[in-house]
């Protein structure tokens, strides 16, 4: 993070981002009543809200109960981008999917559940994976997007293209028990434009932060960042308040504290003028594990057969404990990836016998293979898709997580 600094006063409100409806109806008054008699919303406030129209990218963890409170708030008209159908792992925490909802698509069920709040708004479905080709122009129907992206390489993409396409947006991130938001705007007023490029010039390298389907993440965590995020769009919509334009909220839930880092423009950063392919900028596998990866990856189904000839093999999880004790491959030995990219664990691999590294799906094992290859190890390989494809096409008994 490289444009961050203390906090110091607040600036002014932004000026409203959409303009008032020409009435709300006598159903409206009743349904709204709460937020009319709210002096800094009112009526008129209140109409905006009915007038905005915001994209939220993703039906999931962040985007589950942002829609729910979006929609309940009264904002005409939500955008929905989501291609992905609802697993029973999503329960934990995407509060806007039922039981009944399991492979069902994401965005079908998530307006089923927003018109069952609030049956007026007009409810948009992009079923779509967003990409480079469709990002800027889909943005460009919308007043405001909410990001409730998952990964790296998507966010990058919704802060560019909501630059080319003038649009402020909020953004969310989860991990475990801590999350952060913020507020990214080029074209803001009075020079304060900033984007996430500010805060993350270059994706991290791979490997170095986990995805959430990797580390976990307290379910409870969603509704808290979900609901700071719908808090922001609000404030931008209706010219409220003092929004995290320039300043990262980050929520420590096992500490129960929150603190406001101040945001600064990155002097050395470039204008963006296009979209780029953002998988390969951010590298979900770093070159090194690709490269160790290629020639030296067998499927589920090669080592079932190895097993099943009775082949001398290695089997090493390379993934956390918390993780082993969920569900291991049997006869697998477990050493966490970081005591093998340390060197710490090397002196503990058979020296005579084929390794097989395996992780949950591939990318960290990967990593470790590479690792390997340096130490000279140079007939180990991979587990393609790791546990879970072991789980998909050798042992369905198996849970997957």
């Amino acid at each position: 993070m490289r444009g961050v600094q203390t906090v110091s006063a607040s600036p002014k409100s932004l000026p409203p981002l959409v303009e008032p409806a020409a009435e709300l109806t006598k159903d409206e008054v009743a349904r709204y009543s709460r937020h009319l008699i709210i002096p800094d919303v009112g009526m008129t406030g209140q109409k905006r809200l009915k007038n905005a129209r915001v994209l939220v990218i993703g039906a999931g963890g962040l985007g589950s109960p942002a829609l729910l409170y979006l929609a309940a708030a009264g904002v005409g008209t939500l955008g929905i981008v989501e291609f992905d159908e609802v697993d029973m792992s999503n329960l934990q925490r995407q509060v806007i999917h039922g039981e009944s909802d399991i492979g069902k698509s994401k965005a079908d069920s998530a307006k089923e559940s927003i018109l069952e709040i609030n049956s007026s708004i007009n409810v948009e479905l992009h079923k779509i994976r967003l990409e480079p080709e469709n990002a800027v122009e889909l943005f460009s129907r919308y007043d405001l997007i909410v990001d409730g992206t998952d990964n790296f390489a998507t966010r990058y993409l919704v802060n560019d293209a909501a630059v080319l396409a003038g649009k402020p947006y909020v953004w969310g991130s989860i991990y475990r028990f801590e999350g952060q938001a913020s507020v990214f705007w080029e074209d803001a007023p009075d020079g304060r434009g900033i984007n996430y490029r500010d805060l993350y010039p270059e994706a991290p390298p791979p490997g170095m932060v986990p995805s959430c389907a990797e580390g976990g993440v307290l379910g409870v965590l969603c509704a808290s960042i979900g609901s700071i995020m719908v808090t922001e769009a609000i404030k931008l919509i209706c010219g409220i308040g003092e929004t995290l334009l320039g300043r990262l909220m980050v929520y420590d839930a096992l500490d129960m504290t929150y603190r406001t880092i101040k945001l600064r423009r990155d002097p050395e950063r470039q204008p963006i003028t296009g979209l780029i392919d953002y998988e390969a900028f951010c590298g979900v596998v770093s070159e090194e594990g690709q490269a160790a990866a290629f020639g030296s990856t067998i499927t589920a189904r090669e080592l079932k057969e190895m097993l099943d000839a009775g082949k001398d093999v290695a089997i090493i999880d390379v993934r956390e404990p918390v993780e082993w004790e969920i569900v291991r491959i049997e006869g697998a030995t477990l050493i966490p990836k970081d005591r093998i990219l340390s060197g710490e664990a090397l002196a503990e691999l058979p020296q005579n016998t084929p390794i097989v590294l395996h992780c949950k799906t591939g990318i960290r094992s990967a990593e470790a293979l590479a690792a390997l290859k340096r130490a000279g190890f140079a007939d180990a390989t991979h587990l393609q898709g790791g546990i879970v494809a072991w789980a998909s096409q050798i042992d369905p008994s198996l849970p997957v997580y």
